[in-house]
Order: C-alpha cells, then sequence, then structure tokens
C-alpha cells in the first residue's frame, strides 16, 4: 500500500509539471505579451512611450530568455508563489484565494445535486418494470449532456428570474442566489452520472449471482439496493475525476451568465488579457484537483470491491516450479 500510494504521489507531481510546463509554453507562444495588451486596453488610442513598455516588460521578467522565465517561475511555482498579476497588480496567491470560496460552494452544491439527481434517474430507469419508462428516462441523459450549458442558464433565468421571480438573476450573496448556478452547472454533469450508472446497472442485473440471489428468496428492491448498486457504482465512481473536471470548466460560464466572482471568472478575464501568472496558477490548481480526486478514488477501489488489489502494492509470490522429466 505504501509503496503503491508513492508511486501515485510521484506520478501526481508529474502531472503538476507537465500542467505548469504546456500552459507555459502555450502562453509563451501566443502572438503578443501581457503588458503590451494592459497597456493597449487603458491607453486607448494615445500613444505609450517604448520605454515604458520596456521598464515594465524587465519588471515582470518578460525580457529575459525563455528558460530563464521558465525556470523562475518553476522555482517560484514549487514554493507556492505565482508572482503577481500583470494586470492588476495583485499576487495571483490571493486573487485565487479569494476566488475561491464561491466557486466551491456552487461546485460543491452542483456536485450534489447532479449525483443526487444521476444516482435516482439511473436506478428508476432500471427498476422500472415499463420498457416504455424505461426508454423514456434513458434517453434524458444524452440529451442533458447535448443542451450547451449557457443556454440551459439563460432559460433558467427566463422563467424562475424574470418570468417567476423567485430567484436573483445575479449575485452571489444568500443561498437563493446559488441554485439557479448550481442545477445548471449540474445538468451535464448528472446527465453524465445517469447514462455511465444506468449502464452499469444493466449489465449487473444480467450476471449469473443476481439470479441466484433472486432465486434465494431477495426482493428486486434488495437486489438492486444491496447487491447491484454497490458493484454497479464502480464505474461511476471512476469517472469522478472527469465530473470535477466538468464542473471547473463549466464555471467559466456559468459563472459569466450569473455574474458571479468566482474561479471561472477569473480564469475568463485572465485568459482575455493574457494574464501569465494568473492562468499558470489557476492550471495548476486545476491539475492539483484533478490528481487529489483520482488518488482518492484508487485508494476507495479496494473498499468498494474487495475483488481489487492495488497492483505494485505487494510483490507477488514465485509460482512452483515444474519439475522437468527426462
Amino acid at each position: 500500500m505504501l509503496r503503491y500510494t508513492a508511486l501515485r504521489v510521484a506520478q501526481a507531481v508529474a502531472v503538476l509539471w507537465a500542467a505548469f510546463t504546456v500552459s507555459f509554453v502555450v502562453l509563451f507562444l501566443l502572438p503578443s505579451d501581457p503588458v503590451t495588451i494592459a497597456i493597449d486596453s487603458s491607453a486607448g488610442a494615445t500613444p505609450v512611450d517604448a520605454a515604458a513598455v520596456a521598464e515594465l516588460q524587465a519588471r515582470y521578467g518578460l525580457d529575459r530568455p525563455v528558460w530563464e522565465q521558465y525556470w523562475t517561475s518553476l522555482t517560484h511555482a514549487v514554493r507556492g508563489d505565482f508572482g503577481y498579476s500583470i494586470t492588476t497588480g495583485r499576487s495571483v496567491t490571493s486573487a485565487i484565494a479569494d476566488a475561491l470560496p464561491s466557486t466551491l460552494a456552487l461546485a460543491g452544491l452542483a456536485l450534489a445535486l447532479a449525483s443526487g439527481a444521476g444516482v435516482a434517474l439511473a436506478f428508476a430507469a432500471t427498476y422500472t418494470r415499463s420498457p416504455r419508462i424505461a426508454a423514456l428516462l434513458r434517453a434524458l441523459p444524452p440529451l442533458g449532456v447535448a443542451v450547451p450549458t449557457f443556454w440551459v442558464g439563460l432559460v433558467l433565468l427566463q422563467l424562475f428570474s424574470f418570468g417567476l421571480p423567485i430567484f436573483p438573476a445575479f449575485g452571489e450573496h444568500g443561498v437563493a442566489a446559488l441554485v439557479l448556478p448550481a442545477v445548471t452547472l449540474a445538468l451535464p454533469t448528472g446527465a453524465v452520472v445517469a447514462q455511465v450508472l444506468a449502464s452499469s446497472l444493466t449489465a449487473t442485473l444480467r450476471e449469473p449471482f443476481v439470479d441466484a440471489t433472486r432465486a434465494k428468496g431477495a426482493s428486486r428492491w434488495r437486489v438492486h439496493t444491496r447487491h447491484a448498486v454497490r458493484l454497479s457504482i464502480i464505474p461511476a465512481f471512476t469517472i469522478s475525476g472527469v465530473l470535477v473536471g466538468n464542473l471547473l470548466a463549466g464555471s467559466v460560464v456559468v459563472e459569466t451568465v450569473f455574474s458571479r466572482a468566482g474561479v471561472g471568472r477569473l480564469t475568463q478575464t485572465s485568459v482575455l488579457a493574457q494574464d501569465i501568472p494568473v492562468v499558470q496558477g489557476i492550471v495548476v490548481l486545476t491539475a492539483l484537483v484533478y490528481v487529489v480526486v483520482n488518488l482518492l478514488v484508487d485508494l476507495v477501489y479496494p473498499w468498494l470491491d474487495p475483488r481489487i488489489t492495488l497492483r505494485g502494492a505487494a510483490p507477488e509470490r514465485d509460482a512452483p516450479k515444474e519439475k522437468s522429466v527426462v
């Protein structure tokens, strides 16, 4: 177990390094630099002194060779220091820390809604005896994945904010302001959970042990809840890392539609301004969430299904050698 965990931690560090490196290379290959973009957007048609631009570029280290910029940024990032925002001058760490609570509240509620709705839909689709109802319920997850997130948000705003003034259209104070953004963000994630879990439940219910359990007198409800769901939840649990990624990616659109100040909104403004330090800090944060979630998933596997073992956790015993007969 210790060896397996150490290997996974080493892989997580490699993923974080790769995410930082790729983001640095992509941002460096862009045709302009953040200092020029910030000056052009603030100055408008007024000409800017080239010496002032060169001074700002030197202050942020943009005049140094690429390898030196990369090494300086990497060594500082290892210590948790991603520098300062070029557009606002704030510390990247403090900017992300201020925006993170709003996004965590939104993503947490969206994940709870998506998990509950997805599991309930998959359970109902596999538990009903009506083929028509089952087919209808199975058709809902692909529809939920296909519908654009921003369109769902606009429809919810029109229905429940402007039409029926139940929830506020904008803002981030109070639970009521969190409902519509969370529902918008939860829809595609819950659709993925329902689709994967329904397929897994259908396959599990066809296994021979299910027939044996029913032959012993177990009810359909007991078979579903005590036997089939525990084994079928593993594929849905496996994609939890992807689901977290969907929440982080969807927060960019949702927070823009509902005017919420979170990590998604910060990502949008930083990418448009080509604010390299802030973008790299957000990329590393996203990669860190990915690797932590996937590491936890791998460690929980044996608890869900004892037949799953951790490869590399213990050396395999040598098989007995057969004697050769001459």
